[in-house]
């Protein structure tokens, strides 16, 4: 349900109707939303700063800057002699003064406004007589950090990007993860620290490769800092998106983070942070997007091998999100310095794409077998703005506690859900409290239940045999290679899966040979491969009901349509 102040902030619409598109007012309302917002976290230092701007007149600008900043109280200021309210005394040169203003930012918040491009938004406005009323209306609206909170202000600028997807056609969805599905990602990546992140002083890094407007971000400072307020978590991330990246940007300037952590590009084919390695990772990569774009570059690094981030293989064009998941296990720790946490959504098609050999399962062995994968939790379906479709929190770690070594936790979440009041494109259900309590506890006991299963690693590997046949000629006799050696028949060929745990002879002898009592196995094309079949886990047969009773109630419902159809002939 979208909150009384975004609905607010979007009826400056009704000034746009007519000389923008709807599918353009997203376009002004974004930026002077988050223009607002600085303008209003700055008022109260804006006297100090001039002050400050005035007495340090001549200095070298590393010196001016740092100056600048300890007067704001923030890690950005801005050196007009205006605010958006004094600007409305003076109508006349409005335009002037409003782009003097944007101009007079620190050059970390004016690359928010550059991405914007707003200084057209604020020419067109201008030519077309509505920059003053648009401005009024933005004055009035109370941004004061005080008024709303710098969480209420990210669910804000969600809300308002949702309705400008939902007028543009885009995808809210690749921009934002529901809040409630963040909380239990991060319930999920700190659990196992628990006790390590209440020590006083501790700090901690954490890293998002699809960052959008920084939500992931926000919501784990916030759990880190409940948990222990003498804790540091400092943030990292990498967004494509240039108008998410802005309002991201704009969040951690206000919050006095490090905005040089915060990169604008794609994370696939140029990593932004090359050399830096996080303790903990979480993210929502696109669902389902093909990878075309990138290709050259990311084929280019895939020939290094394990010496770049594609090493283990890479997954078919139609779907990328492998490649951000390998992305991020190239950033983990060192285990000797302390290992790495990973949260990541994806779709169900990582699970058990590709038959053996293929990428996908490539990726999964090397995940499996190097026994970093230590849970899924499947979420219910319609829980994404732009998705109904069935999405799964993997959890990674390079570090497991000896109970979860060489095991996989599979935690079935898909009813624990509540219906919300009014869908959000296609998200018609969220998680309650009590559902992240309770799949976050079921994680952490470790134990078996209706919702939970333990699986050894080795469970959702499998090889693949080959199983060839002779080929006869027209008088049926078997024919022979110059060694004497049965020709295969290709037309008579078949594979099998045999589960990794079992022996690949003694499957052969009792599923195979009793069937086809000539054949053999071509072990040069034997391939492992791995798949991990959620579902399978969790699935209890329903006997179909007796054909006696299914046969009373068509009897009833055949007796009742005659009564009717006797009823009108009537």
């Amino acid at each position: 349900m979208a909150s009384p102040l975004s609905n607010l902030i979007w009826s400056v619409a009704d000034l746009l109707r007519g000389d923008y598109k709807q599918a353009d007012y997203g376009k002004v309302i974004l930026p002077f939303t988050l223009l607002r917002r600085l303008d209003c976290v700055l008022e109260p230092t804006k006297a100090a700063v001039l002050a400050e701007a005035k007495a340090k007149k001549g200095e070298g600008e590393l010196v001016l800057d740092r100056a600048l900043c300890k007067a704001s109280k923030q890690t950005f200021y801005n050196t007009s002699q205006h605010t958006l309210n004094t600007m409305l005394s003076d109508p006349d040169q409005l335009k002037q003064n409003l782009l003097h203003y944007l101009s007079s930012f620190s050059t970390n918040a004016q690359d928010v406004f550059t991405r914007y491009k707003f200084a057209e938004q604020v020419e067109f406005l201008a030519a077309k007589n509505l920059l003053y009323l648009v401005l009024q209306s933005f004055t009035s609206i109370d941004l004061r950090p005080s008024a709303v909170s710098n969480a209420d202000m990210g669910l804000v600028f969600e809300e308002l990007i949702r309705k400008f997807a939902e007028l543009s056609n885009e995808t809210a969805g690749e921009h934002f993860t529901p809040r409630e599905v963040i909380r239990l990602m991060v319930n999920l990546l700190f659990c196992e620290d628990g006790e390590a992140l209440t020590k006083p002083g501790v700090i901690r890094t954490l890293y998002d490769c699809c960052a959008g407007t920084g939500g992931m971000l926000s919501v784990s400072e916030e759990h880190l800092r409940s948990m222990n307020p003498k804790a540091t978590l400092k943030v990292f991330g990498q967004e494509l998106n240039e108008e998410s990246y802005a309002i991201c940007k704009a969040d951690m300037l206000i919050k006095g983070a490090d905005v040089k952590n915060i990169i604008q590009g794609n994370t696939l084919s140029e990593d932004g942070l090359p050399d830096k390695k996080f303790d903990y990772m979480l993210t929502n990569p696109p669902f389902g997007v093909e990878w075309k774009k990138v290709q050259k570059e990311v084929e280019k690094e895939a020939e290094h091998g394990f010496a770049g981030r594609f090493g283990p293989g890479l997954p078919r064009i139609s779907d990328g999100s492998l490649l951000f998941l390998l992305h991020l296990l190239s950033k983990m720790r060192p285990v000797d310095e302390g290992g790495s946490r990973i949260g990541i959504v994806l779709n169900g098609s990582p699970l058990f794409t590709g038959g053996a050999g293929s990428g996908e399962s490539e990726i999964r062995k090397y995940i499996l077998e190097n026994d970093f994968l230590e849970a899924i939790v499947a979420l219910p379906t319609d829980m994404f703005y732009n998705t109904g479709i069935a999405t799964y929190v993997w959890i990674l770690t390079n570090h497991k506690a000896p109970a979860r070594k060489g095991k996989v936790q599979l935690i079935n979440g898909i009813d624990l859900w509540k219906k919300m009041k009014k869908s959000l494109g296609s998200k018609r259900k969220e998680l309650g409290e009590e559902h992240i309590e309770l799949l976050t506890k079921t994680f952490g006991n470790f134990k078996e239940t209706d919702i939970c299963r333990i699986v050894p690693n080795v469970e959702f590997g499998y090889s693949t045999i080959t199983v060839e046949r002779p080929l006869r000629n027209e008088k049926g006799a078997i024919e022979t290679d110059r060694k004497g050696n049965p020709k295969p028949d290709s037309s008579l060929r078949d594979t099998e899966n045999v589960p990794l745990s079992d022996d690949i002879e003694a499957y052969f002898k009792r599923e195979v040979l009793p069937h086809v009592p000539d054949a053999w196995i071509d072990h040069a094309k034997t391939k492992v491969g791995y798949e991990i079949p959620f579902t399978r886990y969790f699935y209890t047969y329903k006997p179909p009901r007796p054909l006696e009773e299914i046969d009373r109630d068509l009897k009833a419902k055949t007796e009742k349509i005659m009564k009717l159809l006797g009823e009108i002939s009537g």
